[in-house]
């Protein structure tokens, strides 16, 4: 099963709507993300995400 990314939050799914934001997801996406403590990383701040999981950097 290929990973889709969110086209609005970029969190990635295998589904055909996101289930944070219920947007539709695209398979079109590279870069990847590993967030695993989004109160605590910068990382997360710079990209304003707030809950933990996997994320494209550039969804299409």
């Amino acid at each position: 099963m290929s990973e889709k990314a969110c086209t609005s939050c970029k969190m990635l799914t295998s589904k055909e709507r996101c289930p944070v934001c219920k947007n539709p997801t695209s398979s079109n996406w590279s870069g990847l993300v590993i967030i695993t403590d989004p109160d605590n990383s910068d990382v997360a701040k710079e990209l304003n995400i707030s809950l933990k999981g996997e994320y494209a950097l550039r969804v299409r």
